[in-house]
């Protein structure tokens, strides 16, 4: 018996069709959930109402009824933040060794109108995700962006692909899909090439066409059976009841009570979930979905598991990646991999190939080289370079720590005696130990060369370092800079002015902080860039843009009043559109480079 009722519906008829219908009250409250308070409403309420002497039967079925009423609500409750993740799992568990997966398990894609309006984006004051170069990538770079729900639809439909095709229980084929990284092709090849067993042993999983079907749990003994019969565990050492021991299909049983113990670690300390073994010492056989599911009570265990199975989804498909941006949970499909800027939901701009922020027009293999060079260098190298030098053997970085200029290098293969001077052998030094007059000797000169080389490399780096931080620091300021426009944008409406005629404030703001980001990419570019005909005409267009974006920035910092809007307007807009244009120059100047290979680089 199917029926409907809305959200209006009182819940004394909610659940007065329960009464006739158990099925109904299942499928209304896990589709329709009330809140708590609605629930203790309708309990007074309805106890209040009951005005008749209620038929035993009646009072009976109340009370089955009931029960499953309050967990049902309490299953929502719990996993309501979840519900696609959720009902895939349970749907594995419930289902193993079925063929396919049931269709009402489905996860719903969509989402609740309230999700959807915490996504929408205030398009008044957020910058524009793309310039219309960016734009013009877009249409011939297609991509998709997806909710966590729609991901794990997707992961679903990989499986019900495969499954429809080798017949075998869901949980394996999602196990067979993480081995070969979720590539469904290379699944169905090597499953059919004829060594199906080696294919499952590689897995860690027993082959389904040939395991015995062995119970996850030891039947509880009958009335004719001892009730006296235990197992000893071997892990915690403690006899349990036949009926407490289970495990997977290799044979291991062990209590309920350590395998609790033994995924929660493995899952919340561990963060593993794809690649649980066994908890038997060198067994390798993995646990699959359905047993963690039936094992775990707790809901954070439970949470976390399901979020390391869709996170290794999206991993390890290259043609999926998440939104590096913090607390959003959205990824982005493309139709074919390569390096372009792709906008998530929330506005962040990144590239598909690296995740890092849109980094035109530095290549990714340079900026990680830089990234890590900064990691590495930038806060000793300061120090290094005012407090040290080499040794002029073996080029060890020496702190000098006393008056004396006898050097004695402590690296045990060198062990070489020089100058600190003048950084030549210490033996013709004689007894100068504080005073040195020797300069023109050949090796000393070879050592201040190859010191002064080392430090001219240092300065360098220095050069372009601190202008990319500079840049990236102005970058953080100008992003609050919308809050600032925002208010001088009310203030000129406020003088004859319309809502269209002051927009003009956020797009110079857009303009400013893509001149920016650019800006800060191309030291990074430069750094690596060897010199020549064509470096140098780069340079003078990065110098153009460098300019005309501190005036832009000066133009929007300054006070703005009555007297001179449309002064600054005219200046705003005019300078706001020469960034535009020789941003654009700077970027098509650089990609004729690559397409016709001009730029040379040089390992720094």
């Amino acid at each position: 018996m199917m029926s409907y009722i809305s959200h209006s519906s009182p819940n004394w008829l909610v659940f007065s069709l329960s009464l006739t219908s158990p099925h109904y009250l299942s499928h209304s409250i896990i589709s329709q959930p009330t809140s708590l308070s609605a629930l203790h409403s309708f309990q007074s309420t309805y106890a209040a109402d009951w005005s008749f002497e209620p038929e035993p039967q009646a009072l009976r079925r109340l009370g089955c009824c009931l029960v499953p009423f309050l967990y049902a609500y309490i299953y929502v409750y719990l996993y309501q933040s979840v519900p696609s993740v959720t009902s895939f799992f349970f749907s594995m568990m419930d289902d193993e060794e079925d063929i396919l997966l049931d269709d009402e398990e489905e996860p719903d894609g969509g989402g609740s109108s309230d999700n959807d309006d915490d996504e929408l984006v205030d398009l008044a004051m957020e910058p524009e995700p793309s310039t219309t170069q960016e734009k013009q990538d877009a249409e011939e770079f297609p991509f998709e962006v997806f909710k966590t729900t729609e991901i794990v639809q997707l992961m679903v439909d990989c499986i019900k692909d495969v499954n429809s095709v080798v017949q075998i229980p869901a949980t394996i084929t999602r196990i067979l899909l993480n081995h070969f990284n979720w590539d469904k092709e290379r699944l169905m090849e090597r499953y059919y090439d004829g060594d199906q067993d080696r294919l499952f042993s590689e897995a860690h999983v027993i082959n389904p066409h040939r395991r015995e079907v062995r119970p996850r749990k030891i039947p509880r003994p009958t009335s004719t059976q001892s009730q006296q019969g235990e197992i000893l565990c071997e892990i915690c050492l403690m006899s349990k009841p036949q009926s407490d021991m289970t495990g997977l299909e290799c044979g291991h049983r062990f209590c309920s009570q350590c395998w609790m113990e033994y995924l929660t670690t493995k899952v919340m300390d561990e963060g593993m979930g794809q690649t649980i073994s066994c908890a038997a010492h060198g067994c390798d056989i993995l646990v699959d979905d359905a047993t963690v599911m039936l094992l775990v009570t707790d809901a954070k265990v439970r949470l976390k598991y399901q979020q390391i199975i869709t996170n290794s989804f999206v991993e390890c498909n290259r043609l999926l990646r998440w939104c590096p941006a913090p607390d959003c949970g959205h990824a982005v499909k493309v139709a074919h991999y390569d390096t372009k800027p792709v906008t998530c939901l929330c506005g962040h701009t990144f590239c598909f190939n690296c995740g890092e922020n849109w980094h035109d027009p530095v290549k990714c293999k340079w900026l990680r080289k830089w990234i890590k060079k900064c990691d590495d260098d930038s806060e000793t190298s300061n120090w290094i370079a005012a407090n040290t030098k080499e040794c002029p053997k073996c080029h060890v970085t020496i702190e000098k720590d006393g008056g004396c200029n006898h050097m004695v290098c402590k690296n045990q293969n060198c062990k070489a005696d020089f100058c600190w001077v003048c950084l030549g052998p210490w033996e013709p030094h004689g007894s100068s130990w504080y005073n040195c007059n020797r300069f023109d000797e050949e090796e000393a000169k070879k050592a201040r060369d190859a010191q002064e080389k080392s430090r001219a490399a240092l300065q360098r780096y220095l050069f372009y370092c601190n202008r990319y931080m500079n840049h990236m620091q102005s970058l953080k300021f100008e992003h609050k800079l919308y809050a600032l426009v925002k208010v001088k944008m009310e203030e000129m409406q406020q003088h004859n002015m319309s809502w269209i005629e002051v927009q003009f404030l956020k797009k110079a703001v857009d303009v400013l902080c893509q001149c920016r980001q650019t800006l800060m990419y191309t030291y990074v570019f430069a750094f690596y860039l060897k010199k020549n005909n064509q470096s140098i005409i780069f340079e003078e267009n990065q110098k153009d843009l460098e300019i005309a974006t501190e005036q832009l920035s000066e133009y929007l910092e300054r006070d703005i009043t009555s007297d001179m809007l449309a002064d600054i307007k005219q200046k705003v807009q005019d300078k706001y559109r020469y960034c535009e244009s020789r941003r654009k120059v700077l970027l098509d100047h650089v990609h004729e480079g690559y397409e016709k290979d001009l730029w040379e680089y040089q390992e720094c």
